[in-house]
């Protein structure tokens, strides 16, 4: 499970950087044609989080937190598919500061994840357990 979540982890980094540039090359009006490939890494964004409270969930980790993962990932699917048909005009930029906030807020919930997983698997833990 281990390498599982390191794997997890270093994907949903690594996609997280990847939107983060796009979006800003977006919002300052550039490469508008790399729009379904946002959308794309953001499917794996999205998995990537799911897969994580999944491992999480086996691990033993509170299920609050695996519920809340779960369904952080729907609105930013949800948002992120709907987004453009959502206060267009002036107001626009309301959306997608919301749509920057949950995407962040996707990583940090994939990170706070992979420390939950580690920290149920230590060995400290176990001890702890046992006692």
């Amino acid at each position: 499970m281990r390498t599982a979540t390191t794997i997890a982890l270093m994907v949903i980094r690594l996609t997280g950087l990847i939107q983060i540039v796009l979006g800003v090359l977006f919002w300052t009006g550039n490469a508008q044609a790399l729009i379904p490939t946002h959308m794309l890494i953001g499917f794996v964004v999205v998995l990537t989080l799911w897969v994580l409270a999944i491992l999480a969930a086996r691990a033993g980790v509170a299920p609050g937190i695996v519920a809340l993962a779960l369904l952080w990932g729907m609105l930013v699917l949800g948002l992120g598919l709907t987004q453009q048909r959502l206060l267009p005009g002036n107001a626009h930029w309301v959306i997608q500061v919301m749509h920057l906030l949950l995407g962040l807020g996707a990583i940090g919930l994939g990170e706070g994840l992979a420390t939950r997983i580690r920290q149920a698997g230590s060995p400290a833990r176990a001890l702890a357990q046992v006692a």
